[in-house]
């Protein structure tokens, strides 16, 4: 437990970019602090030194003819089994491959999946909750999508509401085909009880599948062995760049009884045995058979790096290090006038990770973001973090007091201005002294509000923009100009 702390505490300090700075609109040059890691982490400077290392051995995986070759195959290998122990899935059950755009690709591709692995089944079910990634392919492919709300808590949504799952798979039984169920919650941080979820599933003969995008790089997770079997998860997707290692794949964890039946969505070298004029075999063996084409080796490897890191420290104490951070900061946030905070904050009726949620009353979430940016340089995100449906069951009741009937206005259109929040996230990089700055920053501008607002106007994509801070963003970092400079050097 010590030498996990001390570890743990030494990483927070070994990210690429902690260090980063810019100049404000009050021409202070301060150190930006990084509270976006929801959207994508900064990177862990071991996994970065492993993939520059493996750089000068570098050569295609699928042969083992020449040294470079073996090395490169053997670490691919490697990083597939290194996940699967990561997440606790039995390598004799469960296959590892890897994909592009995040979890996005692999949640396609496991919706496809499930719907061909049980046809005469034709109902999903996913909760209110869902980022767009893990709502709309179940959309196009499952057939009846169903949407689970989310538990009450005065007035403030918790996790799915598991007695109307209960009722929901109740009412469809042999229809439903998988539960689609996000770890924690990319808005609000909230976990759900995915455990619990899968044992319902199963009672119904359902799969379920897990986005735990926001999950891997937070809390512990257990895909197999359990002592009720019927708690395993059938499949569990998550990002590589929301982990620690920006340019990696996306991971799809599966069930290998699963996708044996079902033949690969991409066709290409290396899933295949044989290959004649009329016909072609398709490997049986796993990954091989799911990752057609050159693979991302780097950022594989890469990934499974800093998988390696955070397992060393273990995964338990990472989450009760955050769980601390998240919990001050729920409680500083709260005390805050005029600020509105997002879900149940009490995290022992609700446990979250990683992410908080806001809003100032009077002010608009852009308004906000782009002070907090140009003032205090703290890097945040806001709008509605490509989960519309779940941002606007949280909003409606306080735009309809101000006179906006948002349940017959599309969220997209000019009214995107008042739709929507502002988000503060984490990674095991970010401090007490971050979010001390955050809560300063946030009391500056409840009280300086009207005066920051003179200062900004709205363009014509209707985002906040400074009337007289202009920084030269190309002077902070062009490729261009870095390229440029590099030959000039040479």
């Amino acid at each position: 437990m010590e030498n996990s702390y001390k570890l743990l505490k030494k990483i927070q300090s070994d990210f690429i970019g902690l260090d980063t700075q810019y100049k404000r609109a009050d021409g202070k040059k301060t150190r930006r602090i990084y509270l976006d890691s929801t959207a994508s982490t900064l990177m862990l400077k071991t996994a970065y030194n492993a993939i520059e290392k493996f750089y000068r051995h570098y050569s295609n995986t699928h042969s083992l003819l020449h040294f470079s070759a073996k090395i490169a195959t053997q670490n691919y290998h490697w990083a597939h089994q290194r996940i699967l122990s990561f997440v606790n899935a039995d390598a004799k059950n469960y296959a590892c491959f890897f994909t592009g755009s995040g979890a996005t690709a692999g949640i396609n591709r496991l919706a496809r999946v499930f719907r061909d692995f049980q046809p005469n089944r034709d109902v999903a079910i996913v909760s209110l909750m869902e980022h767009h990634s893990n709502d709309l392919p179940h959309r196009k492919h499952a057939g009846k999508v169903v949407h689970i709300p989310l538990d009450e808590h005065n007035g403030q949504p918790g996790c799915i509401n598991i007695e109307i799952l209960k009722e929901n798979l109740e009412k469809y039984k042999e229809r439903v085909n998988y539960i689609a169920v996000t770890g924690v919650s990319n808005v609000t941080g909230i976990i759900n009880p995915i455990y619990e979820i899968a044992e319902l599933a199963h009672k119904y003969g359902a799969l379920i599948l897990v986005d735990a995008a926001q999950m891997v790089a937070h809390m512990p997770i257990q895909i197999s062995g359990h002592k009720n079997p019927q708690r395993n998860l059938d499949a569990l997707v998550f990002s590589g760049h929301k982990t620690y290692v920006p340019g990696s794949p996306g991971v799809v964890i599966c069930r290998k009884d699963i996708l044996s039946l079902m033949e690969p969505e991409e066709v290409g070298g290396g899933m295949v045995d044989q290959v004649h004029v009329d016909r072609y075999t398709i490997s049986e063996k796993f990954p091989d058979r799911e990752e057609a084409g050159t693979p991302n080796i780097p950022g594989t490897i890469g990934l499974a790096a800093a998988l390696e890191v955070l397992g060393t420290i273990g995964m338990d104490h990472i989450y009760e290090d955050e769980t601390k951070l998240i919990n001050y900061t729920l409680n500083h946030i709260q005390q805050i006038d005029k600020v509105v905070i997002y879900g149940e904050a009490d995290n022992r009726r609700c446990p979250r990770a990683a992410s908080v949620s806001f809003n100032i009353r009077g002010l608009d979430h852009g308004l906000v973001a782009a002070i907090l940016n140009d003032y205090h340089n703290i890097a945040v995100r806001n709008e509605c973090f490509c989960a519309h449906p779940y941002v606007k069951e949280m909003i409606t009741e306080e735009l309809l007091s101000s006179g906006i009937d948002i349940k017959n206005i599309d969220i997209n259109d000019e009214l995107k201005i008042k739709a929507g929040m502002v988000r503060a996230s984490f990674g095991i990089y970010n401090t007490i002294e971050d979010v001390n700055a955050l809560i300063v920053a946030l009391k500056d501008i409840v009280a300086r509000g009207s005066e920051y607002e003179q200062q900004y106007h709205l363009n014509q994509d209707v985002e906040y923009c400074h009337k007289s801070f202009h920084p030269d963003i190309s002077e902070q970092f062009s490729i261009e100009n870095f390229v440029s400079d590099y030959l000039t050097n040479l």
